[in-house]
C-alpha cells in the first residue's frame, strides 16, 4: 500500500514537472516575440479559476476530456493504443440524440437514462469492432481505430445533412432533444452539469477495476505481458474485446453528455478533437486514472482561458495549442528514456531478455 502511494506520488509530480516544463517554453517563445508572458498567464489563471463561474466553465470543458482520457487510458493499459474514442464519441453523441429527440413523451427518468445507455453502448460496438479485427485476424489497431474516425465522423455528417436535417438551419444538426432529457445544471450562468459526475464516476470505475477486479488482473498481464498472459491461461483475444467496448463504451458515454448536457443536440464536427485529446492527458496522466484526471482539469483551463487571454492581451489563443503540443513532447521524450532504460535493464546478465522486452509498452506508461 505505502509502495503503491510512493508511485502515485511519483507520477504526479512528474506531471507536474511537465506541465512545469511546458509553461516555462512557453513563457520563452512570449518572451521571444515581445509579449508579456506573466500577464498572459496571469490572465489565463483568472479565467480558468479566478471565480465560481470560471471554476465551473474550467470543470465543464473538463468533462468530456476526463471520460475520454478514461476511455484511452483503460485501453493502454491492455498494451491496445486506441485511437479511436473520436469515433465513438461521434455516433455515442448521435445514439443519446436520436433517442432524446425520437421519444419525447418519456418522462426524464427513463429518458436520461436511456440516452446515456444508447450513446455507450453504440459507442462500444464502435470500438468492438477493431477489437474483433484485432483478437481474431491480428489487425493492428491504430490503423483501424484511426479509419474508423473517419467514418464516424462523416457518417454522423451525413445523417445530419441528410435523414435527420433539420429544415431551417444554417448548421448541419439533428433536432432538440427533449427538455427532460437534459442534464440537470449545477451552477447558474454556467452550462457545467450532472455531466461532471457521470466523468467523476468513470475515473472511480476504471481506477476500481484495474486495481480491484479480476478483469483488471488480466488488463494489466495483457498489456505488461501477453505471452506470459496466454500461458497463464488469461483468454488475451476476449480480454482484447472486453477492453475495446470498454473504452468505446465511456467514448460513447461522453459523447452523450455533450449532447444532453451542452448542445442539447448532434452537430456535425461538435468535438473539436476531444477524443484525441484524451491520448493526450491519458499519456501525461501516466496512465493512471487521478493522473489522467489531473491532466484533463489543466487541459480544461487552458480551454476555458484561452479566448480570454487573446481577448485581453496580445497572445493568440493558439499559444494554447503550443503548449499542449510541447507536453506532447516532453511525455514522448519521457517514454523514450524510460524505455531505453528498460532494454538496457533487460539485456543485463541473468534477465530474461525476451520477456521484458515484451512488458516494455505498458511498463513506460504505468
Amino acid at each position: 500500500m505505502r509502495q503503491e502511494l510512493i508511485e502515485q506520488l511519483g507520477n504526479i509530480a512528474k506531471i507536474i514537472l511537465t506541465l512545469a516544463a511546458a509553461l516555462l517554453l512557453g513563457a520563452v517563445i512570449m518572451w521571444a516575440t515581445g509579449q508579456d508572458a506573466l500577464n498572459a498567464y496571469q490572465v489565463l489563471w483568472d479565467s480558468a479559476v479566478g471565480n465560481q463561474r470560471n471554476i465551473a466553465n474550467t470543470l465543464l470543458a473538463a468533462t468530456p476530456i476526463i471520460m475520454t482520457g478514461m476511455a484511452t487510458l483503460i485501453a493502454f493499459r491492455a498494451g491496445i493504443f486506441n485511437i479511436g474514442v473520436e469515433g465513438s464519441l461521434y455516433v455515442g453523441a448521435f445514439a443519446a440524440a436520436y433517442v432524446g429527440f425520437t421519444f419525447v413523451t418519456a418522462p426524464g427518468w427513463i429518458l436520461i437514462p436511456a440516452c446515456l445507455l444508447a450513446g455507450g453502448l453504440v459507442g462500444g460496438l464502435w470500438g468492438f469492432i477493431p477489437g474483433v479485427l484485432k483478437a481474431r485476424l491480428r489487425v493492428d489497431e491504430v490503423v483501424t481505430t484511426l479509419l474508423l474516425n473517419y467514418v464516424a465522423i462523416l457518417l454522423t455528417s451525413y445523417l445530419v445533412t441528410g435523414p435527420f436535417l433539420v429544415p431551417g438551419m444554417a448548421n448541419a444538426m439533428s433536432a432538440e432533444i427533449a427538455e427532460q432529457a437534459q442534464l440537470p445544471r449545477l451552477i447558474e450562468r454556467s452550462q457545467l452539469n450532472a455531466g461532471f459526475f457521470i466523468a467523476l464516476a468513470s475515473v472511480v470505475w476504471v481506477g476500481f477495476t484495474i486495481r480491484r477486479l479480476t478483469l483488471g488482473y488480466e488488463i494489466r498481464t495483457v498489456g505488461s505481458n501477453p505471452v506470459f498472459a496466454r500461458w497463464s491461461g488469461i483468454p488475451v483475444g476476449r480480454v482484447i474485446m472486453q477492453v475495446m467496448f470498454i473504452s468505446g463504451f465511456i467514448g460513447g458515454i461522453a459523447g452523450a453528455v455533450q449532447v444532453m448536457g451542452v448542445n442539447y443536440r448532434f452537430i456535425g464536427g461538435f468535438s473539436r478533437g476531444l477524443g484525441f485529446d484524451g491520448i493526450t492527458v491519458a499519456l501525461l496522466g501516466r496512465n493512471t486514472p487521478i493522473g489522467t484526471m489531473l491532466a484533463a482539469l489543466f487541459f480544461g483551463g487552458l480551454r476555458n482561458g484561452g479566448s480570454t487571454m487573446e481577448m485581453f492581451t496580445q497572445v493568440p489563443r493558439d499559444l494554447v495549442d503550443i503548449l499542449q503540443a510541447v507536453i506532447i513532447l516532453f511525455v514522448a521524450i519521457d517514454l523514450t528514456l524510460t524505455w531505453t532504460r528498460l532494454r538496457r535493464r533487460s539485456s543485463g546478465p541473468g534477465s530474461d531478455a525476451k520477456a521484458q522486452v515484451e512488458a516494455q509498452p505498458a511498463e513506460a506508461t504505468s
